[in-house]
């Protein structure tokens, strides 16, 4: 993408092309208005068309760059590709790739993260927080339609907001102990799901005292 095409952009094609050059300047200079200026003149957009696109001020700011990673790790990590993975593995590099996406604005993290745990954007970090699930267990090749839909975007959001609070403080080399978090917490999700699986199994396919009585009144001959 050249910067004369992003001159060219409607505002929406411009709030996630130039989301990473904001979360950039965030390292230094917050989620603020110089931070979209900053950006707009690495770009050769108008600042003021770039201040507009971003309305709500920080929140749309932080919400593009959410965007834009989920974009990322849809084009690179496509369900196709990941099909032939066991199902942990899939979660683990699709959470990984955004944790790498991440590397070197761990500032402009630390500072997304603060804005978002603000009482009066909660609301709108859950349901970013849930469509980056979302899109997780989509890639995943989840299809679940019933209760499970919920609860495994759930409990994945949560544990990807864990580990990005470890992510973000983590100064071990290669981010060994993000990276250990996250196996772990991937793991406990997978013994969760197994657990739940068996609970939830129909009647049939598990323990039936009156099958068993019958049984052993009529034999198999």
């Amino acid at each position: 993408m050249t910067d004369s095409d992003m001159r060219d952009m409607t505002l929406a094609e411009l709030r996630p092309a130039l989301a990473p050059a904001i979360a950039d300047a965030a390292i230094f200079d917050g989620w603020t208005d110089a931070a979209v200026a900053h950006a707009a003149a690495a770009h050769g957009v108008n600042p003021d068309t770039a201040r507009i696109a971003f309305p709500a001020g920080a929140m749309d700011m932080i919400a593009a760059w959410i965007a834009r990673i989920d974009a990322d790790m849809a084009a690179a990590l496509p369900a196709a590709r990941l099909g032939n993975l066991p199902i942990r593995e899939r979660i683990r590099s699709l959470v990984q790739f955004r944790l790498d996406a991440l590397a070197g604005r761990e500032e402009a993290l630390r500072r997304a993260l603060s804005i978002m745990a603000m009482p009066q954007n909660a609301a709108r970090a859950a349901r970013l927080s849930w469509a980056s699930a979302d899109a997780m267990w989509r890639l995943a090749g989840d299809t679940a339609a019933d209760f499970n839909h919920y609860t495994k975007r759930a409990t994945l959001a949560a544990i990807y907001a864990a580990t990005l609070l470890v992510f973000a403080g983590d100064e071990s080399e290669g981010k060994a102990e993000s990276r250990a978090f996250l196996d772990r917490r991937i793991g406990g999700i997978m013994r969760f799901e197994k657990a739940k699986a068996r609970l939830l199994r129909p009647r049939a396919e598990g323990f039936s005292m009156t099958r068993l009585l019958g049984r052993l009144r009529y034999p198999a001959s």
